[in-house]
């Protein structure tokens, strides 16, 4: 990554750095050796001749986009089948690969192939029985089959119970029978439907002898292996463009009375039997494990992609130089300017926080299917519950951040080259794919709620709500971390107190359960995300202090500048809740903003050597704006001279159209 022609300005920053950014690297990456493989495995990948563009993609037409995408990620899978270590378990491979970002510097917006590892093989991995995940794992990991995921309809898309595709069961020719029975059951959203995948997996309402039992997995084939042909009783294409995904071929997918084997049936959780006896899963919500695992791995994508967008943008704004706030004095550097600090150092903080979350929820997750395979599943509930809810929070805080990132970048953020809009292009999806935020805070109210009650006939919670118990009062405001979760655990309690009073009084009025919680449905949604917010900074302070001790005096202290720096913004922009439910005065908040600047102050000389650590390679960035060597100005014109606009001096536009039009002939 070094270069020989560094920035100045960059050059100087990297020497005001007071830790060693190696080391910071190897705690990301959970070890020195972790840091090795990762390195090894992108320094191989990346080096496949033709693996990446040498025209950017932006200048291509859209069929032009797909196709590319798909050369290239055929070479991108071949290369990390070759160079991948097969001999590491799942799960620690997966913990092992959370840092990993090479697909961002090969399929800039995303590959076709991307349902097919994220999500097809996860859905046989947790859906289906030993003999099917033998069968499918095999063809799957092997590429003899592309799949996807097919769930989301044009008409329902969190609302499980709601789906329209239909599986029939005809136990004479033990076959299901999958329908969409109207345009809205119409498959809508998975990656690589249109026009890569031969297989998926579907969710769809099972019917047998007309009754419904519920939403269950079908493993179906779309397409011929041999000619690609969209196979009889199939109706599949492309959705169009989007915001963001524009290489992902997000597709529609239709049934005809589409016939498929018994057997196509995932039955790990619920079977039918060869007569059409239905055997029921022993918790309805194991069919929805490829969702949660999903929901897991966002909290990971969006702190990776706020990660990317605030190496740009510090970068950038150590070598952009603008206003003479002193007279006679050089413009100064606009990361010297408090509110730049403002905006960028959160960012950097909140992609520590959720960076640490992600692993202790992939540890949880990891417990609880070790629990599922043994058939224990009182932790279930509670992971469903964090999952859904830090979700949330995740996707709607780093896609907010991401897009501060580009503001603070000014107007080179806006160009495409510098890779901020499409960071926020991806991301922004992450807040409504695999279930929209808000509903997703309605599922977390409601195990609040449960927990609530539960408190109130002194019955035990889980782990993550155990808070919800402290009926004491509030004392005196406390400043220190500790103090500072105790005071939004009081606001959670608090809001989700007066949530249930409300459910209450619109039920006494004589509303209905269902219309009493959509009437109350704004209050819950806070409550659901003030318990996320307590989630996430308890779980932040206590991963710090985990790996504390392990670290060197300097580099301990800037991470503890960081976790404090985002416990007190949290604190001044919930600043109205802690006013309503804790003792908070005047004199503390003017203190925790004098503390604020303070922090911006101490962590302001690290700011490069902190997005440095994150050791994104510049082909990972792709930004005009954030490369290593901060040649800012000189990567924008090169990239504009790319354009093949700028490959004449006259476009055949002035002969056509311009020049008749002033003189008057057109």
């Amino acid at each position: 990554m070094a270069s020989t022609n560094v920035n100045e300005d960059l050059r100087n920053e990297r020497t005001k750095c007071n830790f060693n950014v190696e080391e910071l690297t190897n705690l990301l990456d959970d070890g020195k050796i972790n840091t090795k493989r990762r390195r090894d495995l992108e320094e191989k990948v990346l080096n496949v001749k033709g693996i990446r563009d040498e025209i950017p993609e932006d200048y291509l037409s859209h069929k032009e986009k797909y196709e590319n995408a798909v050369r290239k990620s055929v070479l991108l899978y071949k290369a990390l089948r070759e160079y991948t270590d097969t001999s590491i378990p799942f799960d620690q491979k997966i913990r092992a690969n959370l840092r990993n970002s090479i697909p961002a510097a090969i399929v800039k917006d995303n590959s076709p192939f991307m349902l097919h590892s994220e999500m097809f093989i996860i859905a046989i991995m947790g859906q289906g029985t030993d003999e099917q995940k033998e069968y499918w794992l095999k063809r799957a990991n092997n590429l003899e089959i592309i799949g996807t995921y097919a769930q989301t309809e044009l008409g329902h898309g969190t609302f499980l119970r709601g789906l329209e595709t239909t599986a029939t069961y005809d136990a004479n020719t033990e076959e299901f029978i999958l329908n969409s029975p109207t345009l809205t059951a119409y498959k809508w959203w998975p990656g690589g439907l249109a026009h890569t995948a031969n297989y998926c997996v579907v969710m769809a309402q099972l019917l047998i002898k007309d009754k419904s039992y519920g939403i269950q997995p079908f493993m179906v084939q779309i397409r011929d292996e041999e000619t690609h042909m969209p196979l009889p009783g199939i109706k599949v294409g492309e959705i169009g463009p989007k915001l963001g995904f524009n290489t992902v071929n997000n597709g529609f997918l239709g049934f005809d009375h589409l016939r498929i084997p018994r057997e196509r049936m995932l039955m790990k959780n619920a079977q039918v039997l060869k007569d059409g006896t239905f055997k029921a899963s022993p918790n309805s919500k194991l069919a929805y494990g490829t969702m949660v695992y999903v929901r897991v791995m966002i909290v990971n994508t969006v702190s990776k992609y706020l990660a990317r967008a605030v190496t740009i943008a510090i970068r950038y704004s150590a070598i952009r130089r603008q206003s003479q706030p002193k007279p006679g004095e050089p413009e100064p550097q606009i990361l010297d300017y408090v509110t730049q600090q403002h905006k960028l150092l959160i960012a950097l903080a909140t992609t520590h926080a959720y960076h640490f979350t992600v692993r202790w929820l992939w540890d949880l997750y990891s417990n609880v299917n070790k629990d599922l395979s043994r058939g224990q599943l009182d932790n279930l509930p509670e992971l469903h519950a964090l999952a859904c809810s830090l979700k949330v929070v995740s996707s709607a805080d780093c896609t907010a951040l991401i897009e501060k990132c580009r503001m603070a970048c000014g107007g080179h953020g806006y160009m495409l080259s510098s890779c901020l809009p499409l960071l926020y292009g991806v991301s922004t999806a992450t807040c409504t794919y695999e279930g929209e935020n808000t509903v997703l805070l309605l599922q977390a109210a409601r195990s609040l709620v449960k927990a609530w009650h539960q408190a109130l006939k002194g019955q035990p919670l889980s782990p993550s709500m155990s808070y919800l118990e402290d009926k004491s009062p509030p004392t005196s405001w406390n400043s220190s971390l500790d103090g500072i979760i105790s005071s939004f655990q009081r606001v959670a309690r608090g809001k989700l107190s007066a949530s249930v009073s409300a459910l209450e009084q619109y039920m006494a009025s004589g509303l209905s359960p269902e219309d009493a919680w959509n009437k109350a449905s704004i209050q819950l949604t806070a409550a659901a995300e003030a318990h996320a917010r307590v989630i996430v900074l308890t779980v932040y302070k206590a991963e710090v202090e985990k790996r504390a001790a392990s670290l060197s005096p300097p580099l301990r202290a800037v991470l503890y500048q960081l976790l404090e720096l985002y416990f007190i913004f949290w604190t001044l922009e919930k600043m109205g809740d802690l006013l309503l439910y804790t003792k908070l005065s005047e004199i503390d908040i003017r203190g925790l903003q004098k503390k604020y600047e303070d922090l911006l102050e101490k962590i302001r000389p690290n700011a490069v050597g902190l997005v440095d650590s994150f050791d994104f390679r510049d082909e990972i960035l792709n930004s005009t704006l954030g490369a290593y060597d901060g040649r800012a100005y000189e990567r924008l014109m090169e990239e504009a001279l790319k354009s093949p606009l700028n490959s004449e001096p006259v476009n055949q536009s002035f002969h056509k159209y311009l020049k008749p039009f002033l003189r008057g002939k057109l």
